[in-house]
C-alpha cells in the first residue's frame, strides 16, 4: 500500500507539471518545455531512489541539500498544477453564467501573469520546508480520569515521537529540544519511538537522552518504533542496557502511588500504514497486539493507572477493553501534510481520539518522512492528569 501511494504522488506530480505547462505557456516552445519538465521530473526522481540506496556513503548535508532541492522542485509543480485546476474550474464556472468575452490577440498579454501560479507553489514549499519542517510548538491536553488518586493530580507528562535523527535532525537540534522541555519540567519525558534512526550517531544520541534522564522527576520512557528495528535493535538494546532510561519493550514501569507506564514494542506484522481488518496478515498483526499489551499488563495491579507508549496508533483499539486511560502513539507524523488526512492512510492519523474512558494521542512527531510539511507542524505534547 505505502509503495501504491508513493507511486500515486509521484505520478500526480508528473500531472500537475504537464497541466501547467499545457495552461500557463503557449506557442511552440510549450512541447519542448513540457518534454523537458517530465525528463528532469524523472531524473529527480532517479536521484531520489538512487540516493536512498547509497545513503550510507553519503554525508548528512549532502542528504539534506539534494532532499530539500527535490521536495521543493517536485512540490512547486504540484501546488501550482492544483491551482491551475481551481482557476480552470472557477473559470468554466464564471463562462457558464456570463457572456462570452470576444477573443482577442492583445488578451495574450495577460499570460505573463501566469507566472503566479508557479511563484507561489514555489513560495508555500519554500515555507513548507524551510520554516514549518523547523518549527517545533508545543500542545497542551488535560486527561481526565476517573477516581484517579488526588496525588496524580496535576502529573504532567510531555511527549516527543518521530524524531527520525539524521540528515533532517541533527543532534543540535535534539540537544535543543531536550533543553527546552526540561525547562518546562513536566513530571516525565515520554518517546514513542522513531528517534535512534541513524547508525553513525544512535550511540551518542543514546548517551545524549541518557544525559537529561535526572532533569524530570521520575526520568524518561520509551519505546521502540519501527525505525529502531531498522537501524539494528540488538545494538540499540545493549546501549540503553547502560542507561538510566526505563526503556518499555512488552513490559511496565512503575512511577509513583497507582501510576504505571507500560510500552510495548512495533509488532513484526505492522503495516506501514492502516490495516485493512481482513487477511492472514492483518490477523498475526491483531495477535501481536493483543499479546504484546497482555504482555505489558501482568505485573500490574487491578487498580492501577496505566499510561500505554506504543509507536503504532492501533494500539488504541486494545488499549479500550483494558480500560487504559491514555495511549500515546506516533509512527504517523500526523501525515506532515493537512489534506492527506482526508485520505484516511492511517487508521488513526493525528491528534486526540477518545472512546469511552480511554483517550489517545497520535502524536504529528518532531522530524520528517520526507523534508516538508505544511498545516502540520512538529510538537511537542503535554498531558495533564486530572481527576
Amino acid at each position: 500500500m505505502f509503495a501504491l501511494f508513493t507511486a500515486g504522488v509521484l505520478g500526480l506530480i508528473l500531472f500537475s507539471g504537464i497541466i501547467s505547462v499545457k495552461f500557463l505557456w503557449t506557442g511552440e516552445n510549450k512541447d519542448r518545455l513540457s518534454r523537458i519538465l517530465l525528463n528532469t521530473n524523472l531524473l529527480i526522481i532517479l536521484i531520489i531512489f538512487g540516493g536512498f540506496i547509497v545513503r550510507n556513503y553519503l554525508s548528512d548535508s549532502a542528504i539534506e541539500f539534494l532532499g530539500s532541492f527535490s521536495t521543493v522542485f517536485l512540490l512547486t509543480q504540484l501546488i501550482c498544477g492544483v491551482l491551475v485546476i481551481i482557476a480552470l474550474i472557477v473559470r468554466a464556472i464564471y463562462k457558464k453564467f456570463h457572456k462570452p468575452t470576444p477573443y482577442n490577440e492583445n488578451r495574450r498579454k495577460a499570460l505573463k501573469y501566469g507566472l503566479i501560479y508557479p511563484l507561489m507553489g514555489l513560495a508555500v514549499s519554500l515555507y513548507g520546508n524551510r520554516i514549518e519542517r523547523m518549527e517545533i510548538v508545543d500542545n497542551f491536553f488535560d486527561i481526565p480520569i476517573k477516581n484517579l488518586p488526588e496525588e496524580l493530580n496535576g502529573f504532567t507528562i510531555a511527549q516527543i515521537s518521530d524524531v527520525h535523527l539524521g540528515a533532517y535532525f541533527s543532534l543540535e537540534r535534539l540537544e535543543k529540544l531536550l533543553d527546552r522541555i526540561s525547562v518546562a519540567k513536566p513530571d516525565i519525558l515520554a518517546i514513542t519511538g522513531d528517534i535512534f534512526d541513524d547508525v553513525s550517531i544512535n550511540d551518542a544520541a543514546i548517551k545524549l537522552v541518557d544525559s537529561y534522564c535526572d532533569k524530570f522527576k521520575y526520568g524518561i520512557y520509551y519505546c521502540h518504533g519501527n525505525h529502531e528495528h531498522f537501524r539494528g535493535i540488538p545494538h540499540i538494546e545493549e546501549q540503553l542496557s547502560k542507561t538510566k532510561i526505563h526503556w518499555l519493550v512488552n513490559e511496565s514501569a512503575h512511577v509513583k502511588g497507582n501510576l504505571y507506564v507500560i510500552g510495548v514494542d512495533y509488532p513484526p506484522a505492522a503495516p506501514v500504514m492502516k490495516s485493512g481488518g481482513r487477511g492472514k496478515a492483518d490477523e498475526v498483526f491483531y495477535s501481536q497486539m493483543q499479546n504484546y499489551i497482555e504482555k505489558s499488563l501482568k505485573d500490574i495491579p487491578y487498580n492501577a493507572n496505566v499510561i500505554l507508549l506504543a509507536h503504532h496508533p492501533e494500539f488504541f483499539d486494545y488499549a479500550i477493553p483494558k480500560n487504559i486511560p491514555l495511549t500515546l502513539t506516533g509512527h504517523t507524523h500526523g501525515a506532515q501534510v493537512w489534506g492527506l488526512h482526508l485520505l484516511e492512510v492511517f487508521k488513526y492519523t493525528r491528534g486526540m481520539y477518545q472512546k469511552d474512558n480511554c483517550y489517545c494521542y497520535v502524536h504529528a512527531g518532531c522530524g520528517s518522512w520526507f523534508c516538508f510539511r505544511l498545516f502540520t507542524p512538529p510538537e511537542v505534547a503535554y498531558f495533564t492528569l486530572k481527576s
